[in-house]
């Protein structure tokens, strides 16, 4: 992506190294405060009204929430969230990931504004997954810690709730679940292009093949 390449010639050294990192300890840090204190979510979420209010800290803090309060799970979460964010800077490069990051909570501020709902980043935090499956599709995880399943089934699976969430769930959601693959389609639409014309041609050569066969049987027969 020629426009990519650009700005990071020019932007590149502004680029925050092992943003994943700092966004899983922040989550890790905010869920210690909930222990305590569990009315904070209500603080740190992306509520339009609040930040015309001057809350402008939600623009940011509501990336901070973590995905669960189970203390049982959040660990493995966290830990999965930092693998993703870590492989995919190994991939492209800290400038890259955090374009992408920016993007998706660009959308996601964009869609808050417009609905006027609550929302916190866990379409955000689908899209880094997203990702991640699309460069690593056969990355074996261990589901319930016993069954070894690839990503790229898990990704399908996200893929059906994202077509769920748009047809079936609220507008608000709809918006949400939209804007959060947006940054996906804007990295990968090149892959995605170039897999369908392979998929096509494919296909063509198939059928083609398949009618020279049948060609030669009815040949055969006469």
């Amino acid at each position: 992506m020629k426009w990519l390449d650009n700005l990071e010639r020019k932007y590149g050294r502004y680029s925050i190294r092992n943003l994943t990192m700092y966004i899983v300890g922040l989550n890790g840090a905010v869920f210690l405060l909930m222990l305590f204190n569990n009315s904070i979510v209500s603080k740190l979420m992306l509520i339009p009204s609040m930040v015309l209010r001057g809350e402008v800290w939600r623009l940011i803090t509501y990336i901070l929430i973590p995905p669960s309060a189970s203390v049982l799970f959040i660990f493995f979460t966290l830990y999965f969230y930092y693998m993703v964010g870590t492989a995919l800077e190994q991939s492209w490069g800290s400038f890259r990931l955090n374009v992408y990051y920016l993007i998706g909570m660009l959308g996601t501020t964009i869609a808050a504004f417009i609905t006027g709902a609550g929302t916190t980043g866990v379409y955000l935090n689908l899209s880094l997954f997203l990702a991640f499956a699309q460069l690593y599709p056969n990355f074996e995880i261990l589901v319930f810690f016993i069954l070894p399943v690839k990503i790229k089934y898990l990704a399908w699976l996200n893929w059906v709730y994202i077509a769920y969430t748009v047809l079936i769930e609220p507008v608000h959601l709809k918006l949400a679940a939209i804007v959060s693959v947006i940054n996906f389609f804007i990295f990968f639409w090149d892959d995605i292009i170039q897999w369908y014309k392979m998929k096509r041609m494919v296909y063509k050569n198939r059928k083609r093949f398949f009618d020279e066969v049948n060609k030669g049987k009815d040949r055969w027969r006469r």
